[in-house]
């Protein structure tokens, strides 16, 4: 039988990236004591008063079909938080609502690429990037995300990878799994560089929420000499510790949009109405569960730092934002692969190899936050112990 190129390109990019994870999930459920710090699920509670909104929207009937576009009560919620962002107006016409980023990454990676074109994209990235871009047909092209700089993305990285066939640059800021934000100074560099070259700026923004103190967060949407060419995406899973609900959106300008909507209503004719009302209520006031999540994953940030920095030569990379913390064990000897199925199997901690995130994290492994208190200290210790055994 015949099958579409497309399953041949995504062969290896599926749940193979996830197979510790996997793994971890059967120890546990065969009764071995087992502390998942793989996923970046939030362990915070969605709010009462969301799930109450959703429940009430549907016992109203907003269980029919949806507009296209996306609700009017979200797309007006949408357009004042945006507004109320970056400082001048976005309208109702320049969103399109998704079941959550990465359907709208998908979306408007079909919208602004032809099979070959280049995605620029910082490595370490996101696990399912690749992926994505390979499902569009486009080019995956890794740009070194260096430790000496932060993990931020460099103006020089990005220049040695540009060539004739670049289209996009995907920006993920605040980044998983690195924790990085992109400075004020990185973005207009980045933004100057998209000028020059006639790129868009796609930039995933969920964790936008997720800054620790005294973190400035910038979008390239807070560019208006850019607002041609910029497009982002984000979504109420991580905010709002409401991953389930797959509720998302892109925003750009009028003419991408009018191109993407109906790209997008072939795939999916816009969310559910009862999530699309919850979601309206949500991002019209500041999130209480963010605030709580922002102090918890802060807190928990310095207390594995103090527990391993230097334990068997280990370096702690400390975030700025976000749900994750790596681990670079480059000390062991070991691969960060081999370092967390190692762990996994003798300690009953779960981590995520760095090497699901890039090549640049061979060796290191990504720890998630998202662990309540005392079973965190319990990890942070059977690491330390764990580690001490290899040196």
């Amino acid at each position: 039988m015949r099958y579409a190129s497309i399953t041949q390109r995504l062969a290896d990019l599926g749940g193979e990236k996830w197979e510790l994870y996997s793994r971890a999930k059967q120890m546990a459920k065969d009764g071995q004591d087992i502390i998942h710090m793989t996923i970046g699920e939030p362990d915070v509670a969605t709010s009462v008063e969301l799930i109450e909104s959703a429940a009430q929207a549907m016992a109203k009937g907003r269980t029919k079909y949806s507009n296209g576009r996306g609700e009017p009560e979200l797309l007006n919620a949408l357009s004042q938080r945006y507004s109320n962002t970056v400082g001048r107006t976005i309208n109702e016409d320049q969103f399109v609502c998704f079941p959550g980023t990465q359907t709208a990454l998908f979306a408007a990676l079909m919208a602004l690429t032809e099979a070959g074109d280049e995605v620029l994209v910082g490595d370490p990235m996101y696990a399912t990037y690749a992926g994505l871009i390979s499902a569009s047909g486009a080019v995956m092209v890794p740009v070194p995300l260096e430790q000496e700089k932060g993990f931020e993305l460099t103006k020089d990285n990005i220049i040695s990878k540009i060539t004739p066939r670049t289209r996009v640059i995907l920006l993920n800021s605040p980044h998983n799994p690195t924790g990085a934000v992109l400075s004020h100074q990185r973005m207009q560099e980045i933004i100057d560089l998209a000028e020059k070259h006639d790129l868009w700026i796609l930039s995933d923004e969920v964790y936008d929420e997720m800054l620790f103190d005294g973190v400035q967060f910038i979008s390239p949407l807070n560019f208006p000499k850019a607002e041609e060419r910029v497009v982002v995406v984000s979504s109420i899973s991580k905010s709002h510790a409401a991953p389930g609900f797959r509720s998302g959106w892109s925003v750009g300008s009028v003419e991408f949009t009018k191109r993407l909507l109906p790209l997008a209503e072939t795939m999916l004719f816009g969310n559910q109405p009862f999530i699309a009302d919850m979601t309206a209520k949500a991002i019209s006031k500041p999130s209480k569960v963010a605030a709580e999540m922002r102090k918890k994953y802060a807190d928990r940030a310095h207390r594995i730092y103090t527990c391993l920095n230097g334990i068997a030569g280990l370096h702690i990379n400390q975030p700025k934002a976000g749900m994750f913390v790596l681990i670079d064990v480059s000390s062991t000897g070991m691969s960060g692969e081999s370092f967390a199925f190692d762990l996994l199997e003798k300690a009953g901690v779960a981590v995520m190899p760095g090497s699901s995130f890039g090549s640049e994290l061979d060796k290191w492994v990504r720890v998630a936050l998202t662990v309540e208190d005392d079973a965190f200290d319990t990890a942070c210790q059977r690491i330390a112990k764990y580690s001490l055994s290899k040196v």
